[in-house]
């Protein structure tokens, strides 16, 4: 078994220790086709199984783009990866995937019809991270070995103390903890059907993602949808890809997954946009109580960040 400990160093924040596993990749390929939620175009994705040790990379026209901290631009309503003027858009949904998934190392092929595009977007879908939970395990895993046939240890990153990030009256803070603990909390008071929830799970069993995070659905306002399709955001939305809550009729759409649905799919996008935290086939997550309020893309990778540096 190949050691890749030496790579990672340890701070006061965050120690990187064994979990006890190796490091996994895809059994076979997947394929998936669909519509971009903000391009509205049609992109056809493409997941291969990589060596240990190399994690997660997207490749958009043989351009390979790493889904690392080091790439994250900030964007309105998705997280983007920026690459050498290349943008993969919408990433949070397919990385949340495949980080609780546990899947490793992978190459994301990314492309869509309009060869002189500089951004690509991964489709929507049904809005949640079912599509691709059901498609990595239909496909299944299996221990990933490096170029020289060697597996490798999954490192992990533990938190050692508190730390926090906030924005105005939104913020994440994670606390020490022997596990991975998500926390999420919304408030939109201006529209009583959602209103103030919580959503709060331990991620120590991989059933609990597919079972309890991933089915949940992105969601939007009524009244802001004109907003943002004039500001060029959401051409691909309709009620088949996102759960749509008017402030004076309630859901335009139901029924709904679960109560809390909100709560849970801006968990779903947490877990993704953490995921970037990964390095050589690491976990992205950090073990620890992770509890976010009223936090979005740009603040998750602030958060990131701090913990990075």
């Amino acid at each position: 078994m190949a050691s890749i400990a030496s790579k990672f160093r340890s701070s006061a924040l965050i120690s990187w220790k064994s979990t006890g596993k190796l490091q996994q990749t895809l059994a076979g390929c997947i394929e998936r086709t669909g519509v971009a939620l903000h391009s509205g175009k049609v992109s056809t994705v493409k997941i291969w199984p990589h060596f240990a040790g190399e994690g997660r990379w997207f490749d958009f026209r043989s351009n390979l783009i790493p889904a690392s901290i080091d790439f994250v631009e900030q964007s309105p309503l998705c997280t983007t990866l920026l690459k050498d003027g290349l943008r993969i858009r919408t990433v949070e949904h397919l990385l949340s995937a495949l980080e609780a998934s546990g899947v490793d190392n992978c190459r994301i092929e990314i492309d869509n019809l309009d060869g002189e595009d500089k951004d690509v977007e991964v489709p929507i879908f049904d809005g949640s991270a079912r599509e691709w939970v059901e498609a990595i395990e239909k496909v299944g895993l299996e221990i990933a070995k490096d170029s020289r046939g060697n597996d490798c240890e999954k490192i992990a990153p533990y938190l050692n103390e508190p730390v926090h990030f906030w924005h105005i009256d939104s913020f994440v803070v994670a606390f020490p903890s022997p596990k991975v603990h998500v926390t999420f909390g919304i408030d939109f008071p201006q529209v009583p059907a959602v209103g103030c929830q919580w959503f709060s799970s331990s991620l120590s069993d991989d059933s609990v993602y597919k079972r309890q995070i991933a089915p949940a659905r992105t969601f939007c306002i009524y009244e802001e949808v004109e907003k943002m399709r004039n500001a060029g955001l959401i051409k691909g939305g309709s009620l088949e890809n996102a759960l749509v809550c008017s402030m004076g009729k309630g859901w335009l759409n139901p029924p709904l997954r679960f109560n809390d649905e909100p709560a849970r799919h801006k968990a779903l996008d947490l877990i993704g946009d953490l995921s970037v935290f990964a390095r050589s086939g690491s976990q992205g997550l950090p073990v620890a109580h992770i509890v976010a309020y009223k936090s979005g893309h740009a603040l998750h990778a602030d958060f990131v960040r701090q913990i990075s540096s």
